[in-house]
Order: structure tokens, then sequence, then C-alpha cells
């Protein structure tokens, strides 16, 4: 498995893409992104659980559902097209129809997402005009505009692929997310603001893909929560072209090595996404084990990643372990306190349900760290789950109080 240089979702064969400025934001900064396959591709999706999903969740969920393939995605940041009634469907049908008229393909092979404000209808007249812009752009070299174009209060782009070999020929997959506050995705199939677009150049059945991405992202997106608000438009897309000449077929070792690069991808994106929080100094991994089982594991972890007190102490290097075990308690998992140890990194701070007699000063130099693990053990059974966070500084609210795109 080899990581690509530079890669993104153009590093599979047969992908363009385009990343340009139409004016949907205050700032001026890129805000329309545009991707496109030479050939018709398989795909599957997952999106929010959310019960106020945005209009191009809805379409997209139908599409997954009754369609065959599909040729394109576009995308918008600074306006959302969510909780706008009927007219917000409208408009994400309207942009699949513009988009379908510049590239020369059918409306039904576009998919379509939008991350912003929550509340506004579209200007469709801006969007018109971007779409016909980015179809002009489109390039084979465009991964990394569209990157930064899908962004909103995120502050770097995040993308990366990966290649590997199927009996001496080239596979890749590439992928490109946004993603740093309102983070807490629970995305189902084909139900994560969260968006994230996964290319191939690997020949994949939409039944294979929805079963591989349904699993990945349940190891990846659907643990990372930067501040427990699900958002109405997350979203995460694959699509593959077949542009390499290598099908994949589940059950074979090639589906192994393609499940592992995609594992690769939604991971590190994953991941990228907690390092990225609004205002975040700090990723932190909250590792449970010692559940009863899995499920209790991931009520522990999740109120543990959740918790305002503990985030708080994180941002303020502050190793007060009480308030990571108050929210074990609280969690709804059974356990029993005595039983209970916990470690900041290799650091051992509670045995036994009670301090272990670490100095606070030799915690407080995990805490300084801009990364460390929170081990917690319930001696309870063998169940294990881990979530990827982050603290809570001042610049979060900052962000959060101003956040007008």
């Amino acid at each position: 498995m080899d990581f690509v240089e530079n890669g993104g979702v153009v590093s599979p064969a047969g992908f363009q893409a385009a990343g340009i400025a139409c004016g949907l934001k205050r700032n001026k900064a890129a805000d329309l992104a545009l991707l496109k396959s030479d050939c018709p591709c398989n795909f599957a999706g997952t999106f929010t659980t959310n019960l106020f999903p945005a209009a191009p969740v809805q379409l997209c969920k139908e599409r997954v559902l009754n369609q065959k393939t599909v040729r394109a995605v576009v995308v918008n940041s600074g306006v959302a097209n969510a909780c706008v009634g009927l007219g917000g469907y409208d408009d994400a049908v309207k942009m699949c129809e513009i988009t379908a008229r510049e590239l020369g393909v059918a409306p039904e092979e576009v998919m379509v997402s939008s991350t912003g404000r929550i509340g506004n209808r579209l200007p469709m007249d801006i969007i018109e005009k971007g779409i016909g812009m980015a179809a002009k752009e489109l390039s084979y070299e465009g991964g990394a505009a569209a990157a930064r174009a899908i962004m909103t209060t995120d502050t770097r782009p995040k993308e990366l692929a990966v290649s590997f070999l199927v009996d001496g020929k080239k596979v890749t997959i590439g992928g490109m997310c946004k993603g740093a506050g309102m983070i807490a995705p629970l995305m189902a199939v084909p139900h994560a603001t969260m968006l994230c677009y996964i290319t191939t150049d690997a020949e994949v059945s939409n039944e294979t893909l929805s079963a591989m991405l349904g699993e990945s992202v349940s190891e990846s997106f659907n643990r990372v929560n930067v501040d427990g608000d699900m958002s109405t438009n997350d979203t995460v897309l694959i699509l593959a072209n077949g542009a390499s000449g290598v099908k994949i077929e589940a059950g074979t070792s090639a589906a192994e090595s393609f499940r592992s690069a995609l594992d690769i991808v939604t991971v590190t994106l994953a991941r990228a996404i907690a390092m990225d929080g609004e205002g975040a100094t700090k990723f932190v991994s909250v590792e449970v084990a010692g559940a009863a089982n899995d499920k209790e594991a991931e009520y522990c972890a999740r109120t543990i990643a959740n918790s305002m007190l503990c985030k708080t102490a994180w941002f303020g290097c502050d190793p007060n372990w009480g308030r990571v075990l108050a929210a074990a308690g609280r969690s709804g998992a059974a356990f029993s306190p005595e039983n209970v140890s916990l470690d900041y990194d290799d650091m051992p701070v509670v045995r036994n349900g009670v301090d272990a007699g670490t100095p606070e000063s030799e915690l407080c130099e995990v805490m300084n760290r801009n990364e460390f693990t929170i081990h917690l053990n319930l001696g309870e059974g063998n169940g294990t789950f881990t979530v990827w966070t982050c603290d809570i500084s001042h610049e979060y609210v900052t962000i959060n109080a101003d956040y007008h795109t």
C-alpha cells in the first residue's frame, strides 16, 4: 500500500475536479466544487440520521437507492440548503440540472451537497454562474482546488490518496473531506457539517461499495466527535469508475486489499477532522476497554468525548481525572467503580477506582502534549470502543458566536 504524493480525488484515473469562488461566502473564498468522471461510476453513500436532513441529502439518498450509475458531484459551501422547505429540494434538483447541462450528462447522474448556514435559500443565480465557471475549470489536477472549495470553518483542506496492486495493475483510492465544527456524525447506509467524497478507478459493484463503505464509515467518521452536534448535511459518497481495468469482487483477496486501502482513506480523513476541530489545540483519543460489551464501551467513550468539563480541562492542560470518571459513571455503561483503571498515555492515573498516586506535575506534562490518549478500563469484560475528539477552547466560542460564513 502506497500513499500518493499530493493525492486526492483526482489521483484515480479518469477523474477531474475544480474549485472556484462564485460569491457565496462573505470572505470571497472558494465556495463551489465540481467532481466529474470520464465514464459512468458505480457508487454508494452514507448520510446523516438527523431528522432535519438537508435537501441535498434527501435527493442523494433517493439516487443511491434508485440509480445504477452517476457521473458527477457538485458541492457548494456557504449555504447549507437545510430547513428551507420544499423550495430547497427544488434548488438541489436545479443544481443537478445546471451541472448536467454544463457537463453534457443526464441530470439524474449528478449528486449534490451543500454546507454552511442552515435556514437560508440558495441564491440560484450565483450558483448557476458558479457551476458554469467550475465546469470550465475542470482538470485532472483540480483536486486541491476542489478540496479548498468545500471548506467552511476548516483551517486547511483534507485530502489524500493511496494505491495498491492487483495482479500487477495499480488501483487508486482518493478522497477529500471537510469538517471542523458541528461534528458528531452517526451515519447509516443509505442514510455524516461533515462532507467526504471518495473516488476509485477500480470496478466495484454498488452492493459491494455500499457494504464496504458502511463498515468503513462506522470505523472512521462515526468515531469523530468535535462538539456533539450532528449536522443536517453529513454525507459520504464513493464513486468507482473502473478506469484501472481492475474488477473488485466480494470475498476475494483483491477485495481485502481494497477494503484496507479504503479504511486508510476514511480513518486518515476522519482523524484530520478532529485534529482541525474549530479552535482545537489538542487531538484526544478516548479509548475505552474492559466494558461488558462493545456497545457499553461506546456509550462510555462518547460520553467522555462529548463532556464539556473534560474538553475544557484538556484545553487548560488540567489532569482533572475526576471529570473523566464522572462522565463514565453517567454514560449508562454498567461497571463496578472499584474495578476501574485510567491512564493518560502511558501514565497511571487511577487504579481500582482511586488515585494511582502519580504526581500531578507528571500528569500535567501529558496534558500539555498536542496529542494524547485517554485509556479507561472498566474491568468488566472484553468490550472496546475508540472516539477521536479534541479540546474546546475560547476560540471555539468565538467562531460559533459569529458564524455566518
